[in-house]
């Protein structure tokens, strides 16, 4: 595993995100949802970027957010590693940055929609099926535009969208 430092991303970085995401929510893929730039810049604030030595510098490999939901629960998002610097520890660096954060936050959920179960999993994840908030909460989630947020709460409009992906929870402690 070679070194690996995680930071806040800057919006300097949008590109970099939509250029690390790009090969995950391509057509042939599609396990991110492909986004536009700008979208990327709105959100830049939830972002953190991976990077490793490159010379005398450092070079993005990776990136993931942390989109909050509700009072006590977020959503880990748009995790992506560069291919050729997969299984070196990119994406759980990424992935426990992101869980130090949602502890700052004091969230005390963590949910996740994914392909990689045993990522998840290893980390503390674990697969949830049928609403996982109360009804209350699932009421006022639903006004929510957003597709993540559709996503959590398994709604039939974004199916086709999800289709193979599961639903994954970590309840964090202290």
């Amino acid at each position: 595993m070679s070194e690996v430092r995680v930071r806040p991303a800057m919006p300097t970085d949008a590109v970099t995100i939509r250029d690390l995401v790009e090969p995950y929510a391509n057509h042939e893929r599609h396990i991110l949802i492909p986004r536009d730039l700008v979208g990327y810049y709105e959100d830049i604030l939830e972002f953190v970027i991976a990077e490793v030595p490159d010379g005398e510098g450092w070079k993005a490999v990776g990136c993931g957010a942390l989109h909050i939901m509700w009072q006590h629960l977020g959503e880990v998002r748009t995790l992506a590693v560069h291919g050729d610097h997969l299984r070196q520890g990119v994406g759980h660096a990424v992935l426990e940055r992101l869980l130090e954060r949602a502890r700052e936050l004091q969230l005390r959920e963590v949910f996740c929609l994914t392909f990689e179960v045993d990522f998840f999993r290893s980390h503390g994840f674990e697969v949830v099926e049928g609403p996982v908030v109360e009804p209350e909460v699932f009421l006022e989630l639903l006004r929510s535009y957003d597709n993540g947020v559709a996503e959590f709460l398994d709604l039939a409009r974004v199916k086709p969208n999800t289709l193979g992906n599961t639903r994954m929870l970590l309840r964090l402690t202290d």
